[in-house]
């Protein structure tokens, strides 16, 4: 097959895309699709009365044909409309790029809390059109002051746990938002923050696949998130509306103090007093020394494209390896999702997270081989352990000098400025505990520190944990292109990869790029000190055909029956003179593109 001309941007796409999700949801529901959803009435009998039902099974095989969004001023892709909307409506009144990014991340705190929130952390990059250059964010939060390997070994850890309060890393999430606004922004906290507090207290309708991940609720272990999330000991349902005034009052808070109020004032002494009554480990100056911090990204060029990533604490660099491993077979001439094209993919995946299990962490306190990671040439070495024929069955780091729950979204703006931001508390809510008064989890990413003194993610005091959250971006000759991310814990360089062969070696555009049937490989060796065993299993999403599953196992693959969630995708693809935005959404999730 070869390569379409996606990348040249021809009209083709102008003339059958949209300019919101209104349209397309009216033109699905007039040929008899549906907006993806089993709906309908049951109860009484009378008009408009009972209850909206939804069939689960259609929710997740729903129609993947969305028409790209494309406009001209300005566009926010998120995983759920209300904060597309929000976003927008800041882009409309003047705000830009930043601005409308913070505000729909706080809206989706309020709407999608299980998978984001003030309690977690943040990344981003970010193109200034005036500057003409990329910036880079990390807000990811750091181990208390006082938590050790020495304290997790008094306690008898082996691992450490998934919830409670020794997973607490200080949430980075707030101050992530002002170094936004206050760099790049033209708003205030109390302006962004406006759609945010009217939703958190007059409450919003549950949208469907949200209403899914409310379940992880355990109101009875844990009693502090039940009180908040199932009010009476009821988690809310797809159309129930939902209100938390906690969070309302919280972000009334943040609106008047700033972030100074988080991490020096009234928030960050709930937090500890909370921590100290639940047998935490946070101390006031675990916040009153936190910072996000400024870094560079950093890149590697794949078939003419500069795909773009953060540093490690994060997996980022991941994709940029798997990547240069790919770029040495000819993807664009196997048909997508084919075995053989599926097949380097996978074997690509095992080796770069081989080396992720190895050398990714904090690069302020481990000495990371960055630089070889990326390079051509170790692309090229690591690439010739691949067998085009078959799986590989025992995976190796390389031999180099020196030591789950995720919301993405994008936005570009009528000046050319551009926003690629994840935010995440980890595993859905987070620890699952909820501080008196705030209405959010605190994250569990401290989870992700290993106990084993020998690697380099290994807990230490004031340190950052490895992280799994990655905004990803693309430029061309230096010019902005791309600004995308594919949100879902270990899968997201997996996502990265496949989204950049649909575009780049495929030729497809920014919505049908994210609607591809994905695959994902499971059971790689993980920083947290795990190894893989038996070459890990490969999960293929429905819509791959069988003959391809076939081929896989017959290729020494173990493929697993069934479905996964295989992330969650936003992308916006910009073009100049005339300055269009091209926008799309994945359709595993509740949200839209939308532009004007």
């Amino acid at each position: 097959m070869k390569r379409r001309s996606f990348l040249k941007l021809t009209g083709g796409v102008c003339g059958s895309a949209i300019l919101g999700c209104s349209s397309e949801l009216k033109r699905r529901s007039s040929a008899g699709l549906g907006p993806g959803l089993g709906v309908s009435l049951s109860g009484s009998g009378d008009a408009g009365v009972g209850r909206v039902s939804i069939d689960r099974e259609m929710l997740r095989s729903r129609n993947q044909n969305r028409s790209t969004v494309v406009c001209q001023n300005g566009i926010v892709c998120t995983s759920q409309p209300l904060a597309s909307m929000a976003g927008l409506d800041i882009l409309k009144a003047g705000g830009n790029a930043i601005d409308a990014a913070v505000c729909a991340n706080a809206m989706l705190s309020v709407i999608e809390p299980m998978s984001c929130g003030p309690g977690g952390d943040l990344f981003a990059i970010v193109w200034i059109e005036k500057d003409k250059k990329l910036y880079g964010l990390n807000a990811s939060g750091r181990a208390p002051y006082n938590w050790s390997l020495k304290d997790a070994a008094a306690l008898g850890l082996k691992e450490i746990p998934i919830s409670g309060p020794l997973s607490w890393s200080v949430p980075g999430c707030v101050s992530g938002w002002a170094e936004l606004l206050g760099k790049f922004g033209k708003s205030k906290f109390s302006r962004v923050l406006e759609a945010p507090i009217h939703y958190a207290r007059e409450g919003f309708p549950v949208s469907p696949i949200i209403a899914g991940y409310w379940r992880s609720v355990d109101a009875k272990r844990f009693p502090t998130l039940g009180k908040v999330y199932a009010p009476g000991g009821k988690r809310p349902k797809f159309g129930d509306v939902f209100k938390n005034p906690d969070m309302a009052d919280f972000f009334e808070i943040i609106a008047k103090g700033g972030a100074d109020a988080f991490y020096e004032g009234e928030v960050a002494e709930r937090i500890v007093k909370f921590s100290k009554e639940h047998g935490g480990r946070f101390s006031m100056r675990d916040f009153r020394e936190h910072s996000a911090d400024w870094v560079n990204p950093v890149s590697a060029n794949y078939r003419g494209c500069d795909v773009w990533e953060l540093p490690p604490n994060g997996q980022g660099i991941a994709a940029l390896q798997i990547l240069n491993m790919l770029e040495n077979f000819d993807i664009g001439s196997l048909g997508p999702n084919s075995a053989e094209h599926l097949h380097l993919f996978i074997e690509a995946k095992k080796l770069a997270f081989e080396d992720r299990a190895v050398y990714y962490a904090d690069m302020d306190f481990a000495d990371v081989p960055l630089k070889r990671l990326i390079s051509k040439e170790y692309g090229k070495e690591r690439a010739k352990l691949i067998d085009s024929k078959r799986a590989a069955q025992n995976v190796k780091p390389g031999r180099l000098t020196g030591p789950s729950d995720t919301i993405y979204l994008t936005a570009a703006d009528c000046e050319g400025n551009m926003v690629s931001l994840i935010q995440s508390t980890y595993y859905g809510f987070g620890s699952q505990m909820v501080p008196a008064g705030l209405g959010f989890a605190l994250q569990n990413r401290g989870q992700l520190f290993s106990l084993n003194p020998n690697d380099l993610n290994k807990l230490e005091p004031h340190k950052r944990p490895f992280h799994t959250i990655i905004p990803g971006f693309m430029t061309r000759r230096d010019r902005p292109v791309f600004s995308f991310g594919v949100m879902g814990g270990d899968f997201q360089p997996q996502g990265h990869s496949q989204v950049l062969m649909n575009v780049i070696d495929f030729g497809m555009s920014p919505q049908q790029a994210g609607e591809q049937p994905r695959v994902q490989h499971n059971e790689s060796s993980t920083p947290t000190g795990r190894k893989m065993t038996d070459a890990g299993s490969v999960s293929l999403e429905r819509h791959i055909p069988d003959e391809v599953r076939a081929k896989l196992a017959e290729m020494g693959h173990k493929v697993r029956q069934g479905v996964g969630s295989f992330g969650g995708y936003q992308g916006i693809w910009g073009e100049a003179n005339p300055r269009r935005y091209f926008g799309g959404s994945d359709p595993r999730k509740d949200g839209c593109a939308i532009g004007y």
